[in-house]
């Protein structure tokens, strides 16, 4: 992990010698890096007190997902719960903790929920169980990907490469994708899942490679071709819609990189964006993106994607890829060694909802109403809730 913790975790600068990038702001960011960034942000937030009685909201800079990834292949469940049990027991004996009994802390995970509620003590089963531990329920926890059915965490962007040091830097690139040139209706970056019955992935790569209007980058575990940002990153840039059907979990850093080269994201389920970052996405679906029920695509009853994709009116795709060029602001992660003047980033977004949230919160327990429930339960990543 250590070249991408280089820059304030933005990792080491891209090469932009075949120009899809621009010059500057643009970096080798893993995808589950986020715990860092997000702390390099937060410490420059421009209203940080040491005096907890006067937050708003109080910061647990703990790195939830560096620490799960250290243990994740192990098959020691003692070792995986051991940083998360004494970060628990160390909170609720703070005086801070007191105050709101948790509920005015929040803090960051750069994983998925998935990988922090494992279900038993089992030493082979996946995770830790961070999720599992009752004071965290009070707390407002941040990830890349949130639990369907848990109402104290919340998903945020993945970060992208794109990390702008000033203003400038985002117009400029807005700008830019505004002006691309989109040979193709659709494009698809990404590899099969032969191992998951429930896949799609093979259904949409079999299409998308038989259809002259589509771009596809097919990803195998040999190959080295989609570990390069460039080469996605300039299908997208060719792209009228991007499709972003589940992987692994229901979400994707694919995603965001599509949006950031203002192609709109097709999504198959609603866990892949609408249920999950509410605080960066619009409400209206409709306005940036297109839902295909991956069901529909599985049993084969609706339209071909690539017929649902044409019926859209040239119109009305421009206006969505303008409103997905619009996002790009507050879905990216700018440079915590710097500020963005005028502009709000994904960090001002979500500190943001958190104090907001923080504040409902407050108030409901001045009034004597009782503290929200959490519920929980045993599911699998890929399960339908």
């Amino acid at each position: 992990m250590c070249p991408y913790l280089v820059n304030g975790g933005l990792g080491a600068p891209l090469d932009n010698a075949d120009g899809v990038f621009a010059d500057e702001g643009w970096y080798a960011t893993d995808h589950f890096g986020l715990d860092v960034i997000f702390h390099a942000r937060v410490r420059q937030y421009e209203c940080l007190t040491n005096d907890s009685s006067l937050a708003a909201a109080v910061f647990v800079p703990y790195y939830a997902g560096f620490d799960v990834v250290r243990h994740l292949w192990s098959n020691n469940a003692t070792a995986k719960d051991a940083a998360p049990v004494e970060l628990v027991d160390w909170l609720t004996r703070r005086p801070e903790w007191r105050a709101m009994g948790g509920r005015d802390h929040f803090v960051m995970s750069g994983r998925t929920a998935w990988d922090h509620q494992r279900q038993t003590d089992s030493d082979s089963e996946w995770g830790n169980k961070l999720f599992r531990l009752p004071p965290v329920w009070n707390m407002t926890v941040l990830l890349v990907e949130k639990l369907p059915w848990t109402d104290f965490d919340f998903a945020v962007p993945y970060p992208t490469y794109f990390h702008p040091a000033k203003d400038a830097d985002v117009l400029q690139w807005q700008q830019r994708m505004q002006g691309m040139k989109r040979d193709f209706l659709f494009s698809f970056a990404g590899g099969e899942r032969p191992g998951d019955p429930n896949s799609i992935r093979h259904h949409l790569i079999r299409e998308c490679g038989a259809s002259s209007f589509c771009n596809l980058v097919q990803c195998h575990k040999s190959e080295k071709n989609c570990l390069v940002p460039s080469t996605f990153m300039r299908v997208f840039q060719g792209a009228r819609f991007c499709l972003q059907p589940p992987g692994d979990t229901y979400t994707r850093r694919s995603a965001f990189d599509a949006i950031l080269a203002g192609c709109v994201p097709v999504f198959f389920h609603p866990d892949s964006a609408y249920r999950q970052y509410k605080w960066h996405l619009p409400d209206d679906r409709d306005t940036y993106s297109v839902f295909i029920s991956e069901e529909d695509v599985r049993s084969g009853n609706a339209s071909s994607v690539e017929e649902t994709l044409r019926q859209t009116p040239l119109e009305v795709a421009e206006r969505m890829t303008e409103t997905v060029i619009g996002l790009i602001p507050r879905l990216v992660y700018a440079d915590p060694r710097s500020k963005l003047e005028t502009l709000r980033d994904a960090v001002d977004f979500t500190v943001e909802a958190v104090i907001d949230r923080v504040s409902k919160l407050r108030k409901e327990m001045d009034h004597g109403a009782s503290p929200r429930g959490h519920l929980t339960q045993t599911a699998t990543k890929r399960e339908q809730s």
